[in-house]
């Protein structure tokens, strides 16, 4: 009877033992597991940050590489101005107690993460005027491309270059964000003009 004490006793603590034991690996478990979802984490932003960076890399090259005409860039060039120029003119009308300070567009842009009325005033006029970040990155990355040899044309000039300018647009720029970025711009001027 005492063997038998002993040996249930001896059961009781090696399956204590045993129980601790799993409680501690189950423990591990779970740090390991939030490890595993931090790093999956950072691993999908970084894949995003460096996905987003190609496509920027990508943008730069086209423009540095495609060769449009002078009408084509100065068409394109005159959209761009003016979609540029409409959506300074939105932010600086939602806070016209700061438009003195923010002379231009790349004012907004430089203090816009510094000031959370501009943040707000610049998400405000993305979303009414129907541009994303990216085609305001496009469009300006165009505009300093090109803006030392572009001429602006006005209305009447552009519309002698070409009735349809989207479907040269579609024909003409190999690279889909600026593509993209450059009718969004046509569609901002247009809608302007109606």
């Amino acid at each position: 009877m005492a063997r038998e004490a002993i040996s249930l006793c001896a059961l009781t603590k090696t399956l204590n033992r045993v129980e601790d034991k799993l409680q501690s690996i189950d423990a591990q478990f779970t740090v390991l597991d939030s490890h595993i979802q931090k790093l999956s984490e950072k691993f999908h932003f970084c894949s995003t940050a460096l996905e987003h960076q190609m496509d920027q890399d990508e943008m730069w090259a086209s423009l540095l590489e495609d060769r449009f005409t002078s009408v084509e860039v100065n068409l394109f060039y005159s959209y761009v101005c003016e979609t540029i120029l409409c959506l300074h003119s939105q932010v600086t009308k939602m806070i016209p107690d700061l438009a003195r300070a923010l002379p231009t567009l790349s004012s907004v842009l430089r203090r816009k993460n510094k000031n959370s009325r501009i943040q707000l005033a610049w998400e405000s006029a993305l979303e009414i005027i129907g541009l994303q970040e990216g085609d305001v990155k496009a469009l300006v990355a165009f505009f300093i491309t090109h803006s030392f040899s572009a001429c602006y044309y006005p209305v009447n000039q552009r519309q002698s270059y070409t009735k349809d300018i989207n479907s040269m647009i579609s024909k003409v720029v190999k690279n889909e964000i600026l593509q993209h970025s450059l009718l969004c711009a046509v569609s901002v001027v247009e809608r302007g003009q109606l």
